[in-house]
């Protein structure tokens, strides 16, 4: 049990590293954010309210409070990996592995989240 929540802390502690560096490019290095949203052919307007939601994720995931809204994070992070990574890929600028790093530590967390709250 000791084992299960060590490895939950240490991936979610990783995801939530490489989630407020996102949020930083996002919010201090708008210009070339923008530029990569135009590349993939969405809207730079949602740049500021995709970092709130992440920002909002990461709070979920860490809150024990909210065991729902915590599902639905774990999801909504899930589904937003996989759209980086295709996205990603489908452009060809060879940042997919940084949503596949992602997805991997989101992944551990979920599994060592369920089996630690057992």
């Amino acid at each position: 049990m000791k084992r299960d929540k060590i490895i939950y802390y240490i991936a979610t502690g990783l995801l939530t590293l490489l989630m407020l560096y996102s949020v930083s490019m996002y919010f201090f290095k708008h210009d070339a954010v923008s530029q990569m949203f135009t590349n993939f052919g969405y809207p730079s307007y949602i740049i500021y309210p995709y970092a709130v939601a992440k920002l909002l994720g990461l709070f979920a995931i860490w809150n024990p409070n909210f065991k729902t809204i915590k599902e639905w994070a774990y999801a909504g992070f899930f589904f937003a990996f996989v759209l980086a990574f295709f996205a990603h890929y489908m452009i060809g600028d060879g940042e997919q592995m940084g949503a596949l790093i992602a997805l991997v530590l989101l992944t551990i967390s979920y599994i060592f989240y369920k089996k630690s709250s057992k």
